[in-house]
């Protein structure tokens, strides 16, 4: 029996780095609150979260170059037309908050008169300065940032669900490659 169609290799390393950055994007934030604000570990939950957050938006842009130029290897067995439609509005919602996620901050910290910098670097300001805006936008990218651990859980949920009630091959294209 031939093998499965999987992800290239490029796609399956992107999606498990995103992962990783995502967790800890969450990590930082959470621990953030744990130190003294001028703390040098403070500091550096922030560095951290707003550095792997920038980084989750290059590589998503990547990804769906990567994925809009390879496409996605087909699902065996095929699932219902239900399941197709709803994975394809999960990945839209997926895509749409790893693209909204960092634009949000780096829009709303520019916008109350903040740098933002990645990895040591400063990024060029998207916006002037306008503190009742970027407290909207913060307070937004907040919100949405809660919203997270539902569709991350949602799409892990999934994934699972396929694997072992549906028993398709979903999970098994996504899994990097055993030597």
């Amino acid at each position: 029996m031939p093998a499965p169609a999987r992800y290239n290799r490029l796609s399956i390393s992107l999606h498990w780095l995103t992962l990783l950055l995502i967790v800890v994007v969450y990590a930082a934030m959470e621990l953030k609150g744990l130190f003294p604000k001028e703390s040098s570990e403070h500091a550096l939950m922030k560095m951290l979260h707003s550095s792997c957050g920038l980084t989750i938006l290059a590589l998503t842009v990547i990804r769906l170059a990567t994925r809009l130029t390879q496409g996605r290897p087909a699902i065996t067995p095929e699932p219902a037309a239900w399941e197709r439609a709803s994975a394809l509005l999960m990945h839209v919602a997926l895509y749409a908050f790893l693209i909204a996620m960092p634009l949000l901050a780096w829009f709303g910290i520019n916008a109350v008169g903040g740098t933002v910098k990645v990895w040591g670097i400063a990024l060029p300001a998207l916006t002037g300065e306008d503190k009742a805006l970027g407290k909207t936008i913060i307070d937004t990218h907040k919100l949405i940032a809660n919203i997270g651990y539902a569709l991350i859980g949602l799409h892990a949920l999934a994934a699972l669900r396929h694997h072992y009630i549906s028993r398709d091959d979903t999970l098994r294209r996504m899994l990097p490659a055993r030597t």
